[in-house]
Order: C-alpha cells, then sequence, then structure tokens
C-alpha cells in the first residue's frame, strides 16, 4: 500500500510529509511505497539502502521529505492522525441523534476503558517481573552452585549458553515477529501522541512480542530495562482496547467500539503509557507525571483525572498480585524484591555542609549524561548501519553484544578480591542460592566478592545493593569504579539491538554507581550516607539523560519511599538538567530525530517568524467541486496520496468559487465502495443519516488504511457523479497567506491538527491556495526551501545549543 502523503498548494511539485530523501529515490511508483510492512528484504535492495543511508546519515541535505521513519528496527511508511473534529451533515445528525443515555454510556466507557488499561498493564508489569526473577533467578542459581563446587568453566558455560539464548530468542522473536517492538517504544508513543502515526506500533503482536521479548532480554543480563517496553505494552494495551480489539485475529468486542476518532484514542494511549511507569516503579503518581512531561504533546484537565484514575488501578492491582506471592506461589518472584526499592526509608539527616557535595554530584551528572546521549546517538547510527544489511546482520550483531556483555559480567569480578563478612550484618553472608549483597562467587565461605555482588544480580537488585543503607563499607573503591564504566558503556552499546529494550533501568543503575563511587571519593566532607549518594546520582544521571525533572523526582521519591529526600532530589535534578541541556538534548528527542518522525515541538523557531505560510505551501493543488464526476475522483485517488482535498462550489452552485469545506480522503474511499452515486450534475438532495452510518466513516485501527485499488467500479459507474456536500467537513481550520510561519506553527500543534487551509489575501484569487500539513513545519524542509536562513544570526542557536533554543 502507497502511504498517502499530505497535499500542499503553491508552484512546486507534490511533496511527501516526513523525511529528507532525494526526489529521485522517492517515486510514488518505487516499491518501497508499495509495500506497508516494516521488514527488510523487500523491495529493490538497494534503493532501501540509498534511502535508509540518507535517512540516518542527516537531516538538512535535501528539502524534499518523505513519509518513512525508522519503527522497531525497519523503515516504514507513516502518516498523520487526525485529531481534528469533523463537521460534516453525517456527523452532525449523529451528535443531534445522541441522547443522555448514548452520553452516559460514552462517558462511563471512557473510565472503564481506563479501568481495563489499569489492570491490564499492572497484569502486563506483574508478568514481566515474574518471569525476569523467575529466568533470571533460576540462570543465577545454577550458575553460582556450579561455582560454590568448583566448577567455573561449567559455570561459565551455562551463563554464557543462557545469556545468549534468551538473547536470540527476543532477537529471533521481534525481528521475524513483530519489528516494530524492538527499542523501548517511547520515542514511537511520543510521535503518535504527537499526531504521527506508523503501522503495527500498537498492534496485538507487537504487544505480545514486547512482553515475552522484554522478560527474555531482560533475563539475558544485557543492560536493558523493563520500564520503556512496559510503557509501550501499556500504549499497546489502551490502543488496542479503544479500537475495540484486534480485527485481525478476530479479537473484537461491539461494545467497545465507541471511540471513532484519533482525539479519544490518543488520550487512551496517554493513560496507558503513564500506567505502562506505574507498573514498572510502582508508582502511579510518577507514572501520571511522565505521561504529562515525556510523551504527551497535549494535556487538560479531564485527562490527568482520568490518567490518575488509570495509575491508582496499576497500584491497586500491583499490589494484589504481589500479596498473592508472598504465600511462595510464584516461585523465586518476590525473593529479590524487582518492583519496591524502598531501601532508605529511615530518617534521613542532612545539613549545609551536605550542599557542595551535592552539587557537584549534579554537575557532573549532567556532564555524564550529555555524554551518554552522545555516545549513544553514534552508536545508534552505527547499529542502523548494520541493521539495514538485513535480518541475518541483526541477529549477528546481537549474538556479538551478547557474548562480550556475558565474558565482561563473568570475567570482571575476577579481578576484585575478597572482603571478609561484616560482623554485624542482619543478612546472610555470603548469600549462596539466592540475591543479596554478599556473593561468594570464588571465595571463601567467609567472605564474599562485592564486585560480583553489582554484577551478578538483576538489575533490580543490583539497584537495592547500591540503594542499601549502611552499607558504607561494603563495596570497595575500585570495585564501584570498574562497575560504573563498565554499566556505563554496557547500557549504551546493548541498546539499539532488534529486541525489546528499555533506558531508564540501566540509567538508574549507572547513575546509582556514580553516587556510590562520587559518595566514596568526597563523601567523608559530607554526613549522608552512601546509599543516599547512590539515589541522588540515579536522579543525577536521569536529570542528565532523560531530562525529566518533575517526573524522575517523584519516581525516586516513590522507589526509595522517603520523602525526606526531595529537596536533595530536586536540587539535583535542576542542577543536572541545566548543565545537560548546554550541550545537547534529551535521549528521547534524540531517538525520535533519529528515526525521522516528524515531530511537532512545543516551542516555535526563530527564524520562522521571517516567513509567511505562503512562503512553504508547495505543490500543486487538487481540489473537487461540490458534485464531482467518480471518474475524476479515483483518477485522483490513484494518482495522487493527498489525505484532504478542499471542496469548492462554482457557479451554478455559488455565485463565486468559494470554499465548501474540506474532505478526507477516507472519506472518499467509503463513498467509492457504498457506491451511492447520482446520475446529473445536480443538487441531489441526499439525506446522507439515512444512507450512511457514521461506524462507516469510524476510524480504523492505527497504521490501518483502505486502498483505492480495493474498490471495483464499471465504466457506467465512472461517469456518474457524487454528492460531496453531506460528506465535507465544513469548518476547516484556515489561515491568511500572510500569516506568520511561527503563529500558524502555535495554531497548528495546540489544536493538533492535520491539514490548515491557507486562504488569499485578495477575493480575486481562487478560494483556496495551499493546504499546510506537519511537513511544512519540518525545519528540514523550511531551510531547505530558504537556504539564505543558514546565514542569519539563529544558524548558531538552531543547530548548536538546545537549551538556548528552549528558552526562545
Amino acid at each position: 500500500m502507497a502511504p498517502a502523503r499530505e497535499q500542499k498548494g503553491g508552484d512546486g511539485g507534490e511533496v511527501d510529509l516526513e523525511g529528507d530523501i532525494e526526489a529521485p529515490l522517492l517515486s510514488c511508483g518505487s516499491s518501497f511505497f508499495q509495500d506497508p510492512a516494516c521488514e527488510d528484504g523487500e523491495g529493490d535492495e538497494e534503493q532501501r539502502r540509498r534511502r535508509r543511508r540518507f535517512l540516518l546519515a542527516g537531516r538538512s541535505q535535501s528539502n524534499t521529505t518523505s513519509q518513512v521513519a525508522l519503527v522497531g528496527v525497519g523503515v516504514c511508511p507513516i502518516e498523520s492522525l487526525d485529531y481534528e473534529l469533523i463537521e460534516n451533515d453525517v456527523f452532525k445528525q449523529d451528535w443531534r441523534a445522541r441522547g443522555r443515555g448514548h452520553i452516559l454510556r460514552y462517558v462511563a466507557l471512557k473510565w472503564g476503558l481506563c479501568f481495563l488499561v489499569g489492570a491490564l498493564a499492572a497484569a502486563a508489569g506483574f508478568v514481566a517481573n515474574l518471569g525476569v526473577e523467575n529466568v533470571a533467578g533460576a540462570k543465577f542459581v545454577v550458575t553460582s552452585n556450579l561455582m560454590l563446587a568448583g566448577r567455573y568453566g561449567a559455570a561459565f558455560a551455562v551463563f554464557m549458553v543462557s545469556n545468549f539464548g534468551l538473547t536470540m530468542f527476543a532477537t529471533v522473536l521481534t525481528v521475524y515477529v513483530a519489528p516494530a517492538a524492538a527499542g523501548s517504544g517511547i520515542p514511537e508513543v511520543k510521535a503518535y501522541l504527537n499526531g504521527v502515526d506508523a503501522p503495527d506500533i500498537f498492534s496485538l503482536k507487537t504487544l505480545v512480542v514486547k512482553v515475552v521479548g522484554c522478560i527474555a532480554a531482560v533475563s539475558s543480563s544485557l543492560h536493558v530495562g523493563k520500564a520503556g517496553p512496559l510503557v509501550h505494552t501499556g500504549a499497546c494495551i489502551a490502543s488496542i482496547l479503544g479500537q475495540g480489539g484486534s480485527s485481525k485475529y478476530h479479537l473484537t468486542c461491539k461494545w467497545l467500539r465507541y471511540f471513532k476518532n484519533d482525539r479519544d484514542r490518543r488520550d487512551l494511549v496517554t493513560c496507558g503509557a503513564g500506567a505502562g511507569i506505574a507498573a514498572a516503579f510502582r508508582a502511579p503518581v510518577g507514572g501520571v507525571l511522565f505521561a504529562l512531561e515525556t510523551v504527551s504533546s497535549w494535556w487538560r484537565s479531564a485527562l490527568l483525572w482520568r490518567a490518575f484514575f488509570t495509575t491508582a488501578m496499576v497500584a491497586v492491582v500491583l499490589r494484589a498480585l504481589i500479596d498473592f506471592c508472598k504465600s511462595d506461589k510464584c516461585g523465586l518472584f518476590g525473593k529479590g524484591g524487582l518492583i519496591m526499592f524502598d531501601v532508605t526509608s529511615g530518617y534521613i539527616t542532612y545539613h549545609l555542609v551536605d550542599l557542595p557535595p551535592v552539587i557537584i554530584l549534579g554537575v557532573l551528572g549532567g556532564i555524564l549524561g550529555s555524554l551518554y546521549n552522545f555516545f549513544l546517538d553514534k552508536v545508534l547510527r552505527l547499529y542502523n548501519f548494520i541493521n539495514e544489511k538485513g535480518k541475518k546482520y541483526k541477529l549477528l550483531l546481537a549474538a556479538v553484544v551478547t557474548i562480550c556483555t556475558s565474558c565482561c559480567l563473568f570475567g570482571l569480578p575476577w579481578i576484585a578480591s575478597c572482603k571478609p563478612c561484616p560482623s554485624d550484618t542482619e543478612e546472610a553472608c555470603p548469600s549462596i542460592g539466592r540475591s543479596g549483597n554478599f556473593k561468594k562467587y570464588q571465595c571463601a565461605m567467609n567472605e564474599y566478592n562485592d564486585l560480583a555482588s553489582l554484577f551478578f544480580n538483576t538489575n533490580d537488585d543490583t539497584i537495592r545493593n547500591l540503594y542499601s543503607a549502611g552499607t558504607d563499607d561494603e563495596f570497595h573503591i575500585s570495585s564501584i569504579l570498574i562497575f560504573f564504566g563498565a554499566s556505563y558503556f554496557l547500557g549504551i552499546f546493548s541498546y539499539g539491538l532488534a529486541l525489546p529494550s528499555g533506558l531508564f533501568v540501566p540509567v538508574i543503575l549507572t547513575g546509582a554507581a556514580y553516587g556510590r563511587l562520587v559518595g566514596l571519593l568526597i563523601g567523608s566532607q559530607s554526613t549522608l550516607d552512601h546509599g543516599l549518594f547512590a539515589v541522588l546520582g540515579s536522579a543525577a544521571l536521569l536529570g542528565g539523560s532523560m531530562r525529566m525533572t518533575v517526573s524522575v523526582c517523584v519516581v525516586i521519591l516513590e522507589l526509595t519511599n522517603n520523602l525526606l529526600m526531595l529537596p536533595l532530589v530536586m536540587l539535583v535534578l535542576l542542577i543536572s538538567k541545566t548543565v545537560a541541556d548546554a550541550f545537547n538534548a534529551n535521549v528521547y528527542d534524540l531517538l525520535v530525530k533519529l528515526k525521522g518522525f516528524p515531530y511537532l515541538e512545543g516551542y516555535v523557531e526563530p527564524y520562522m517568524r521571517q516567513l509567511s505560510v505562503s512562503d512553504v505551501v508547495a505543490g500543486p493543488l487538487q481540489m473537487f467541486s461540490g458534485i464531482e464526476k467518480v471518474g475524476h475522483i479515483v483518477h485522483v485517488l490513484q494518482t495522487t496520496g493527498h489525505n484532504g482535498f478542499p471542496v469548492v462550489d462554482e457557479p451554478p452552485f455559488s455565485d463565486s468559487p468559494v470554499l465548501y469545506g474540506l474532505v478526507l480522503r477516507a472519506h472518499l474511499l467509503v463513498l467509492l465502495r457504498k457506491k451511492d452515486f447520482i446520475h446529473n450534475r445536480t443538487a441531489s438532495g441526499l439525506d446522507a443519516s439515512k444512507h450512511f452510518l457514521p461506524d462507516d466513516f469510524a476510524k480504523r485501527g492505527s497504521g490501518k488504511h483502505d486502498r483505492i485499488e480495493e474498490i471495483e467500479l464499471s465504466a457506467g459507474e465512472m461517469e456518474m457523479f457524487v454528492d460531496l456536500h453531506p460528506f465535507t467537513n465544513t469548518s476547516p481550520y484556515t489561515v491568511v497567506e500572510t500569516m506568520s510561519l511561527a503563529k500558524a506553527h502555535v495554531l497548528f500543534r495546540e489544536v493538533g491538527l492535520r491539514h490548515l487551509l491557507v486562504l488569499p489575501k485578495s477575493s480575486k484569487r481562487a478560494p483556496v491556495v495551499g493546504i499546510l500539513t506537519r511537513h511544512d513545519f519540518m525545519p528540514e524542509h523550511i531551510l531547505g526551501l530558504h537556504p539564505f536562513l543558514f546565514k542569519t544570526r539563529w544558524k548558531k542557536v538552531r543547530f548548536g545549543k538546545s537549551a538556548f533554543t528552549n528558552l526562545l
């Protein structure tokens, strides 16, 4: 299926929506555009490689953009979402027909779906934690028992083979079943909530692979987390419920098919994203703030209440499931505490003398976080270059990384020297056959290997060890330094593989090691516990890499169950974010740009104030008459990919050409499929409500679109006419061609538009001169059309420090 493109107005040629690929590579008839799947090896191989290489090499080499982006690890055609409410005769009649019962059902269903999203997201989070702790726990128990028996070679073989098998299982499942499940999924969710649609990102198979693949990937000891995949999982659950189920797998429910537009589904997906964070960390308030601060582009008070209700359901269901597992019915689950990290819940005091070390922690955290983003961007570009060679290379890359990781995790603890077990600890030392702070590894019975306690554990248990209070002397500075360096770079090289993986937990883990290191180096100048330094180190690295402040602050507090740390966490986050903003953008913005999603920022680029909307509209404008010939409609739909068409009434239906409204491609396809045509070009007086139901025009699932090629019409039907008036949106958003591009950008983004009609300043011209779409606001497109803007004083601002851009 060829991706439908947004049409423009003006003098240029037809232009696509997103990307920046040279025109010769993007002919509409290319085999690439005919395939909607996110698979490699289909279509012209050389053309695909050139296209992806150009997409990943940079975003400012051409002023022509396309509708493709990296979804997971594959290039997919994408479109925009219709968040605007359509006001035509069919939908107006539907609104008028709705009584109190319809309204009550609509409101009740919204809250009911929020309940279901929260409950199912909690179940998904519980299953993920249950699977990780049992699979990884069994692997560590077997390996530890072999080492206890002195069979170190066999232990390494079991550790290596199990990690390799789990990694390859997750990779094969992702590459061959659901490529859109690769990565964290947060960039895809963030782009969707900004108005960008892509195929399969919320499909049922993506949901299943995300959960199963996440369990395998995290259990394989790769430095990846489950928080990002759970955000994507919550969004998938919300999207599937919002569209009434999955018709492809015949899992649908009629009473759920009530949300017929992208606006309602967008709100539900927002709640699902917040539920994912709540399920990952059992942090309901943090989940709401994460959705508000990080992934959502539009917010209102009603959505706040529903998101909070959704995350509250997550907390309740998780608590019930955890209580069920306390009776030893869930295997190893609950032995290591994968969900809660409330390990610094004791009374904490701090004084003025503690501020300098905390400030240093924040400053260095901002620098390390920005460097983390820089290295991650470079590594991902390398991985994308490897992945574009085909599926075998994706598997090979995952195999190499997991083998290197296993060797690192098993080999580095041998560097550390054994330490005698502390005499005043309540925990068993060494901890054999279970998680804990004291791993025996190769040491004698009354000794432990502190580096093995960090490496030879799940990520969650390692975080618990580092956060533990009263453990200032349990870790040697050399062990913490080695672990920090290894986890810092292992987290960078583990992300980007073709499997479900998150960044949140690895950054928390690396930050905890960084905090411990700072505590060991300058902790003598402070009264703070080293466990608290680890918590503040996690906050510092999160603020430096992800640039989230409010949500991270609350998540950290909910993780540690200690409100007394609030001032220190706030101070560290503010400092680290401010420092990191001076170097580059946050990690999720970098990922969105790297993937090629046409994301509309919340701020206006300064050079947009120098341009009017007439300076960017381009392409021949395709318009229809109010009563149009069927053959002409079919021809336009077959030869263009536009999603919206202005409808203009001309004499004798009006005194002069006048804009009647905008008709969508999807609605035209419905009219052609129904074949409710008229024989003459005269006003039909058709009562659309008697011939069509609102369900006929209901929005299909994400990434699913009808095709004009699937509609068969006879020669006689092609000569007939169709009255477009009842199906045309009579109140589309319009701007005058002299409006500044900056002002139009604010309108376009704040309202959540897909099409913005440009009207002429003079009444003597055509009633509409162009259509603004998401593409027209992309910096690459604008700077390509007007290269003189490169020479302005804003060039350094736009392509330099993101902090300055955000402040303008």
